[in-house]
């Protein structure tokens, strides 16, 4: 006879507010709060900033939290970020192809600029690296402030239409898609 192991996998729209963490010794709000009764004993997988919201999987599958969390593996992350102001093309250009932080280059990202007008720019950024800050502190290197950061995919795998502070499980053919990235 076999054992079957079951996983449990869940999709979140983090809000501002949450800390990544099973529990805060500070007293913060965080993740694990939000999540359905049914979820059992997941974990978050991967990290946003206390400031940062969007697309945060959950799972106790350790193997695919593993795979989607090492540097090695080099899976992207898509952003959309809003900056003060107007970006110019030397500025892209130096995020596309990697600025200098704590003495080393960050890896090559795409980044698409998706509205502007005179107060804000948004743009989607798409990163494959997992440094601390990484999105915040690529836009300060070219002297460019983030006021609002979101990520939006995990590799292909999209937030959608899921509201803010939302949870629910990932269907099967989004497992499969993680399993096999």
């Amino acid at each position: 006879m076999t054992l079957r192991e079951e996983h449990e996998y869940f999709i979140m729209n983090k809000p501002k507010g949450y800390v990544c963490t099973v529990k805060d010794d500070k007293g913060r709000k965080t993740v694990m709060e939000l999540l359905p009764e049914e979820a059992g004993r997941v974990y978050p997988v991967g990290r946003l900033d206390y400031d940062t919201e969007g697309l945060l999987l959950f799972t106790d599958d350790g193997d695919l939290a593993f795979r989607i969390t090492h540097p090695r593996n080099e899976i992207t992350k898509t952003y959309l970020v809003k900056i003060e102001g107007s970006i110019g093309d030397n500025e892209l250009n130096r995020l596309r192809a990697g600025v200098e932080l704590d003495g080393k280059r960050t890896n090559k990202s795409v980044v698409k600029v998706i509205e502007t007008d005179k107060a804000f720019t948004r743009l989607h950024v798409t990163v494959s690296e997992g440094r601390y800050h990484l999105v915040r502190r690529m836009f300060e290197a070219v002297g460019k402030e983030v006021v609002f950061l979101k990520r939006i995919k995990i590799g292909e795998l999209s937030l959608g239409s899921l509201e803010r502070g939302k949870v629910r499980r990932l269907h099967a053919d989004e497992i499969f898609y993680l399993k096999n990235i």
